[in-house]
């Protein structure tokens, strides 16, 4: 490829900024996108050659809607964004699908950040790097001890680290997550990579039965105990002896509950319901909780000593909403899952939908997700999933996405009016910072207002 020629700008200070960068530049491997204010590209780096499919000279000083229209950035312009256009000296941060001149699509993070000389903004500088594909990621995970953990961020990857080193150790975990981030998954991850794998992973969620049954569940029970226990039955504790028990939504047990199992936890031996005779066993404890027991402590609601034995070792998984760059990898895994073997062929999600899972804030996290793939394609005749095919749920997510649409943000931003920027001006003796202060708008917001208005 052709050394990459940089054409300077009328703005001959920005031109003086990035050329001094210029090789730099072009020997990273992230593609580095720069334009003035309006959105004229002044700066084309090898990398974003490689990434988009255009030439440099295709793109130079041309507005960079003229080249991509909405295939770079998604549905949604960063630049014209109102969170990237009062971020002023800050980077504004997105996980975005890129669509390259031959249409393939990338998974790419991008940061965008506002170039200034001094207090004056000169530019807009693009940072673009590509995730790993989706199905690349999901053979990779298939190949290791996570199944069902998907996702390519380094906030999972924090997770995927944090579990091979609690699996080393034999001591009570205790994972911290809110509902729907996989926290089962992650328990069985860690006995898979245990010495204890050969034994039994045993499951069960505490929140889910009343205490009686609850206790029964957990250490069993002899015949007679109770009306209905016409045999004698192994608990859960028993039958992961040398092995794993799970216990899920730790938080929701009772206070006498909680006792019970902490003697387990200290002792290692427990009584089945109605009889005599002290079990022993050999059990890994690994508990979850979506709640904050530091406040359920203090309410009194949880034991202190059962919690410090509990959480041996901490972990906390999470949110889906912290994990933007996993979204639609978790997308593609769930539409595999559901859509194979029923010969319909590839399912894809339209660009809309792929907007929509990308802005949404997911308070279900991958639970919700999975949900609403599983709509989608009962909903879906055809290979893409289209905005009406999501649950009326995602309505006014559909809304707001919409409304965050560049026609729609410049729109909003013409609501700033001349006179009120003259009076900002005046009140401020003409300091634009200032100004820009004083109508709550960041400094390149004003600056773009002004320039549009030849004021």
């Amino acid at each position: 490829m052709n050394n990459i020629q940089f054409q300077a700008p009328e703005d001959a200070t920005f031109a003086l900024a990035v050329a001094d960068y210029k090789m730099l530049l072009d020997n990273i491997p992230d593609a580095i996108i720069a334009h003035d204010f309006n959105r004229r590209i002044y700066y084309f780096n090898q990398a974003a050659e490689q990434l988009t499919g255009y030439r440099l000279e295709e793109v130079l000083n041309r507005d960079c809607h003229e080249i991509f229209g909405s295939g770079l950035c998604g549905v949604e312009c960063l630049f014209c964004s109102a969170d990237a256009a009062s971020t002023d000296n800050h980077d504004c941060r997105r996980t975005l699908q890129l669509t390259d001149r031959n249409g393939k699509k990338h998974l790419c993070d991008m940061t965008i950040k506002t170039l200034f000389d001094s207090e004056t903004p000169i530019g807009i500088l693009a940072t673009i790097r590509k995730l790993q594909s989706a199905s690349r990621q999901l053979d990779l995970r298939q190949d290791e001890v996570f199944p069902g953990i998907i996702g390519a961020s380094n906030e999972l990857a924090e997770v995927f680290n944090s579990i091979r080193d609690v699996a080393t150790s034999s001591a009570s975990t205790l994972i911290y997550g809110e509902s729907g981030t996989g926290k089962e998954l992650a328990a069985r991850a860690i006995h898979n990579l245990s010495l204890r794998k050969d034994k039994l992973f045993v499951p069960i969620n505490c929140g889910a039965l009343p205490e009686n049954l609850l206790e029964s569940e957990l250490f069993g029970h002899v015949k007679g105990a109770f009306t209905g226990a016409i045999r004698d039955k192994k608990g859960r504790f028993e039958l992961a002896d040398g092995g794993t028990i799970f216990l899920d939504e730790i938080g929701d047990i009772s206070l006498a509950m909680q006792v019970k199992l902490l003697r387990v936890l200290q002792e290692g031996t427990f009584e089945r319901l109605g009889a005599e005779t002290t079990i022993k066993v050999d059990v890994r404890v690994i508990s979850a909780t979506n709640k904050n027991l530091g406040t359920e402590i203090k309410s009194g609601r949880f034991r202190e000593d059962l919690y410090y034995r509990l959480g041996v070792v901490p972990l906390t998984l999470p949110p889906l909403r912290q994990r933007d760059s996993d979204v639609l990898m978790l997308a593609e895994y769930f539409i595999k899952n559901v859509t194979r073997g029923d010969n319909r062929g590839t399912v894809t999600l339209s660009n809309e939908v792929t907007a929509i899972f990308l802005h949404y804030n997911w308070p279900g996290n991958i639970r919700e997700l999975q949900n609403w793939i599983q709509y989608a394609l009962l909903k879906c005749k055809g290979n893409q999933i289209e905005s009406e095919h999501l649950p009326e749920s995602s309505r006014n997510v559909i809304k707001i996405t919409m409304e965050q649409s560049p026609s729609s943000k410049k729109q909003r931003r013409r609501k700033l009016d001349i006179i009120r920027v003259q009076q900002a001006l005046t009140e401020t003796d003409g300091n634009k910072v200032k100004a820009a202060k004083l109508l709550n708008i960041g400094r390149a917001t004003l600056y773009r207002f002004m320039d549009d208005m030849k004021m």
